[in-house]
Protein backbone atom coordinates (compact mmCIF):
# COMPACT_ATOMS: atom_id res chain seq x y z
CA UNK A 1 0.00 0.00 0.00
CA UNK A 2 1.04 3.45 -1.00
CA UNK A 3 1.36 5.63 2.19
CA UNK A 4 1.23 8.95 0.54
CA UNK A 5 4.25 9.85 2.88
CA UNK A 6 6.63 10.16 -0.30
CA UNK A 7 8.20 13.97 0.27
CA UNK A 8 6.30 14.83 3.24
CA UNK A 9 7.67 17.01 5.35
CA UNK A 10 7.99 15.81 9.50
CA UNK A 11 8.98 17.19 12.74
CA UNK A 12 10.39 14.28 15.32
CA UNK A 13 11.41 15.43 18.92
CA UNK A 14 13.50 13.26 20.71
CA UNK A 15 14.21 11.62 17.76
CA UNK A 16 17.86 10.51 18.22
CA UNK A 17 16.69 6.88 19.99
CA UNK A 18 14.36 4.88 21.19
CA UNK A 19 10.32 5.39 20.19
CA UNK A 20 11.70 8.26 18.29
CA UNK A 21 14.45 7.30 16.48
CA UNK A 22 12.35 3.85 15.42
CA UNK A 23 9.60 7.00 14.00
CA UNK A 24 11.96 8.46 12.17
CA UNK A 25 13.49 5.40 10.33
CA UNK A 26 10.19 4.48 9.46
CA UNK A 27 9.05 7.77 8.02
CA UNK A 28 12.20 7.99 6.28
CA UNK A 29 11.81 4.49 4.67
CA UNK A 30 8.44 5.99 3.37
CA UNK A 31 10.43 8.87 2.19
CA UNK A 32 9.82 11.93 3.75
CA UNK A 33 12.00 13.74 4.95
CA UNK A 34 12.48 13.92 8.43
CA UNK A 35 13.97 16.69 11.04
CA UNK A 36 14.35 16.15 14.62
CA UNK A 37 15.26 17.30 18.36
CA UNK A 38 16.97 15.72 21.21
CA UNK A 39 19.02 16.99 24.31
CA UNK A 40 22.09 14.52 23.69
CA UNK A 41 24.28 16.12 21.54
CA UNK A 42 26.26 12.98 20.80
CA UNK A 43 23.48 10.16 20.26
CA UNK A 44 21.92 13.46 17.73
CA UNK A 45 25.33 13.29 16.25
CA UNK A 46 25.67 9.60 15.71
CA UNK A 47 21.81 9.14 14.34
CA UNK A 48 22.50 11.99 11.78
CA UNK A 49 25.36 10.25 10.55
CA UNK A 50 23.58 6.68 10.32
CA UNK A 51 20.81 8.30 8.27
CA UNK A 52 22.02 10.59 5.56
CA UNK A 53 19.71 13.33 5.15
CA UNK A 54 18.06 13.81 8.11
CA UNK A 55 18.52 17.23 9.62
CA UNK A 56 18.45 17.77 13.60
CA UNK A 57 19.00 20.56 16.03
CA UNK A 58 20.01 20.23 19.85
CA UNK A 59 16.37 20.82 21.90
CA UNK A 60 14.85 20.35 24.99
CA UNK A 61 11.04 21.20 24.32
CA UNK A 62 10.30 22.37 28.10
CA UNK A 63 12.13 25.60 27.06
CA UNK A 64 9.95 27.59 24.38
CA UNK A 65 13.12 29.76 23.13
CA UNK A 66 14.90 26.09 22.14
CA UNK A 67 11.60 24.89 20.74
CA UNK A 68 11.71 28.21 18.82
CA UNK A 69 15.20 27.42 17.65
CA UNK A 70 14.08 23.96 16.42
CA UNK A 71 11.65 25.18 14.38
CA UNK A 72 13.12 28.00 12.74
CA UNK A 73 15.94 25.17 11.99
CA UNK A 74 13.41 22.40 11.03
CA UNK A 75 10.88 24.99 8.74
CA UNK A 76 13.96 26.46 6.81
CA UNK A 77 15.78 23.14 5.90
CA UNK A 78 12.34 21.36 5.13
CA UNK A 79 10.59 24.48 3.45
CA UNK A 80 7.18 23.18 5.19
CA UNK A 81 5.48 20.96 7.24
CA UNK A 82 3.25 18.02 7.15
CA UNK A 83 3.71 16.19 10.27
CA UNK A 84 4.73 16.75 13.91
CA UNK A 85 5.65 13.98 16.01
CA UNK A 86 5.88 14.86 19.60
CA UNK A 87 7.62 12.11 21.25
CA UNK A 88 9.74 14.09 23.91
CA UNK A 89 9.17 12.88 27.20
CA UNK A 90 10.90 12.12 30.67
CA UNK A 91 9.97 9.56 32.95
CA UNK A 92 9.59 11.58 36.29
CA UNK A 93 10.06 10.17 39.77
CA UNK A 94 8.83 7.39 41.34
CA UNK A 95 7.63 8.16 44.64
CA UNK A 96 4.39 8.53 46.40
CA UNK A 97 3.03 11.82 45.60
CA UNK A 98 4.04 13.26 48.97
CA UNK A 99 7.65 12.43 48.63
CA UNK A 100 7.77 14.27 45.11
CA UNK A 101 9.39 17.51 45.17
CA UNK A 102 7.62 20.52 43.23
CA UNK A 103 11.24 20.36 41.33
CA UNK A 104 10.49 16.93 39.71
CA UNK A 105 6.72 17.87 39.60
CA UNK A 106 7.70 20.70 37.52
CA UNK A 107 10.19 19.01 35.36
CA UNK A 108 8.29 16.04 33.98
CA UNK A 109 5.23 18.45 33.25
CA UNK A 110 7.39 20.99 31.74
CA UNK A 111 8.98 17.77 29.14
CA UNK A 112 5.88 16.04 28.91
CA UNK A 113 3.45 18.06 28.74
CA UNK A 114 4.40 21.57 28.15
CA UNK A 115 6.49 20.66 25.13
CA UNK A 116 4.22 18.96 23.20
CA UNK A 117 2.20 22.38 23.51
CA UNK A 118 4.99 24.63 22.19
CA UNK A 119 5.98 22.20 19.70
CA UNK A 120 2.31 22.25 18.28
CA UNK A 121 2.37 26.28 18.80
CA UNK A 122 4.96 26.52 16.02
CA UNK A 123 3.84 23.97 14.13
CA UNK A 124 0.33 24.76 13.69
CA UNK A 125 0.91 27.87 11.54
CA UNK A 126 2.86 25.80 8.93
CA UNK A 127 0.66 22.97 8.78
CA UNK A 128 -2.05 25.30 7.94
CA UNK A 129 -0.02 26.76 5.26
CA UNK A 130 0.34 23.03 3.75
CA UNK A 131 -3.29 22.55 3.88
CA UNK A 132 -3.20 19.97 6.31
CA UNK A 133 -1.26 17.45 8.18
CA UNK A 134 -1.13 14.99 10.65
CA UNK A 135 -0.07 15.94 14.83
CA UNK A 136 1.06 12.90 16.83
CA UNK A 137 1.48 13.09 20.85
CA UNK A 138 3.26 10.23 21.76
CA UNK A 139 1.11 9.60 25.38
CA UNK A 140 0.82 6.33 27.28
CA UNK A 141 -1.20 4.02 29.03
CA UNK A 142 -0.58 6.05 32.15
CA UNK A 143 -2.79 9.09 30.85
CA UNK A 144 -5.51 6.18 30.47
CA UNK A 145 -5.55 4.39 34.03
CA UNK A 146 -3.81 5.60 37.47
CA UNK A 147 -0.38 4.87 38.04
CA UNK A 148 0.42 4.91 41.82
CA UNK A 149 3.83 5.91 42.74
CA UNK A 150 4.27 7.97 39.06
CA UNK A 151 1.50 10.99 39.59
CA UNK A 152 3.41 14.20 37.69
CA UNK A 153 4.02 11.48 34.89
CA UNK A 154 0.46 10.29 34.92
CA UNK A 155 -1.07 14.17 35.23
CA UNK A 156 1.39 14.82 31.98
CA UNK A 157 0.07 11.76 29.99
CA UNK A 158 -3.71 12.47 30.59
CA UNK A 159 -2.67 16.28 30.12
CA UNK A 160 -1.69 15.33 26.59
CA UNK A 161 -4.67 13.44 25.74
CA UNK A 162 -6.73 16.24 26.41
CA UNK A 163 -4.68 18.48 24.16
CA UNK A 164 -4.73 16.45 21.39
CA UNK A 165 -8.71 15.61 21.65
CA UNK A 166 -8.84 19.77 21.84
CA UNK A 167 -6.67 20.45 19.31
CA UNK A 168 -8.05 17.56 17.08
CA UNK A 169 -11.39 19.96 17.40
CA UNK A 170 -9.98 23.39 16.66
CA UNK A 171 -7.80 21.53 14.11
CA UNK A 172 -10.06 19.41 12.04
CA UNK A 173 -11.69 22.31 9.80
CA UNK A 174 -8.09 23.06 8.36
CA UNK A 175 -7.50 19.18 7.58
CA UNK A 176 -5.11 18.34 10.68
CA UNK A 177 -5.46 15.57 12.58
CA UNK A 178 -4.15 14.98 15.81
CA UNK A 179 -3.92 11.65 17.76
CA UNK A 180 -2.03 10.63 20.66
CA UNK A 181 -0.32 7.17 20.74
CA UNK A 182 -0.50 5.43 24.20
CA UNK A 183 2.45 2.70 24.58
CA UNK A 184 2.11 0.29 26.72
CA UNK A 185 5.66 -0.90 28.41
CA UNK A 186 7.83 -0.52 25.80
CA UNK A 187 10.66 -2.94 25.71
CA UNK A 188 14.33 -0.86 26.10
CA UNK A 189 16.55 0.70 28.22
CA UNK A 190 14.39 3.02 29.22
CA UNK A 191 12.12 0.55 30.53
CA UNK A 192 14.85 -1.13 32.48
CA UNK A 193 15.49 1.91 34.46
CA UNK A 194 11.45 2.42 34.98
CA UNK A 195 11.47 -1.00 36.45
CA UNK A 196 14.62 -0.50 38.62
CA UNK A 197 13.08 2.99 39.96
CA UNK A 198 9.71 0.83 40.60
CA UNK A 199 12.22 -1.56 42.72
CA UNK A 200 13.79 0.68 44.40
CA UNK A 201 10.99 2.13 45.79
CA UNK A 202 9.38 -0.63 47.15
CA UNK A 203 12.19 -2.58 48.16
CA UNK A 204 11.57 -5.61 45.04
CA UNK A 205 13.81 -7.36 43.16
CA UNK A 206 13.71 -6.20 39.80
CA UNK A 207 12.55 -9.11 38.29
CA UNK A 208 9.26 -9.56 40.15
CA UNK A 209 8.41 -5.91 38.88
CA UNK A 210 9.02 -6.57 35.77
CA UNK A 211 6.76 -10.27 36.09
CA UNK A 212 4.40 -7.80 37.23
CA UNK A 213 4.62 -5.67 34.58
CA UNK A 214 3.71 -8.38 31.75
CA UNK A 215 1.23 -10.10 34.05
CA UNK A 216 -1.14 -7.21 33.48
CA UNK A 217 -0.60 -7.29 29.72
CA UNK A 218 -3.87 -9.17 28.45
CA UNK A 219 -0.81 -10.85 25.68
CA UNK A 220 1.73 -11.28 28.33
CA UNK A 221 4.13 -9.33 26.38
CA UNK A 222 6.04 -5.70 26.24
CA UNK A 223 5.65 -3.78 23.10
CA UNK A 224 8.96 -2.50 21.24
CA UNK A 225 9.56 0.52 19.69
CA UNK A 226 8.77 -1.07 15.99
CA UNK A 227 5.36 -1.27 16.96
CA UNK A 228 4.89 2.18 18.15
CA UNK A 229 6.01 3.69 14.65
CA UNK A 230 4.05 0.70 13.06
CA UNK A 231 1.01 3.44 14.57
CA UNK A 232 2.54 6.66 13.55
CA UNK A 233 3.10 5.92 10.47
CA UNK A 234 -0.43 4.67 9.88
CA UNK A 235 -1.89 7.53 11.25
CA UNK A 236 0.60 9.95 9.57
CA UNK A 237 -0.50 7.90 6.35
CA UNK A 238 -3.25 8.58 3.68
CA UNK A 239 -4.95 4.93 4.88
CA UNK A 240 -5.37 6.91 8.61
CA UNK A 241 -6.98 10.12 6.91
CA UNK A 242 -10.21 10.23 8.64
CA UNK A 243 -8.42 9.18 12.30
CA UNK A 244 -8.16 12.16 14.52
CA UNK A 245 -8.97 13.02 18.25
CA UNK A 246 -8.26 9.33 19.18
CA UNK A 247 -5.81 7.92 22.00
CA UNK A 248 -4.47 4.69 20.59
CA UNK A 249 -3.52 2.24 22.90
CA UNK A 250 -0.66 0.14 21.18
CA UNK A 251 0.00 -1.87 24.22
CA UNK A 252 -1.07 -5.66 23.90
CA UNK A 253 -4.03 -4.56 26.02
CA UNK A 254 -4.13 -3.56 29.85
CA UNK A 255 -6.89 -2.52 31.70
CA UNK A 256 -4.77 -0.92 34.72
CA UNK A 257 -1.52 -0.05 35.96
CA UNK A 258 -0.83 -1.35 39.60
CA UNK A 259 2.74 -0.40 39.48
Amino acid sequence: MDSGLAGKRAVVTAGAGGIGRAIVESLMAAGARVHICDVDDARLAAVKEALPGLGGTLADVADPAAVDRLFDAALGALGGLDILVNNAGIAGPTAPADEISPENWRRTIAVDLDGAFHCARRAIPALKQAGGGSIVNIASTAGLFGFPNRSPYAAAKWGVIGLTKTLAMELGPYGIRVNAICPGSVAGPRMDQVIAADAAARGLDPADIREAYVAQVSMRTFVDAGDIANMALFVCSDAGAKISGQALAVDGHTETLTS
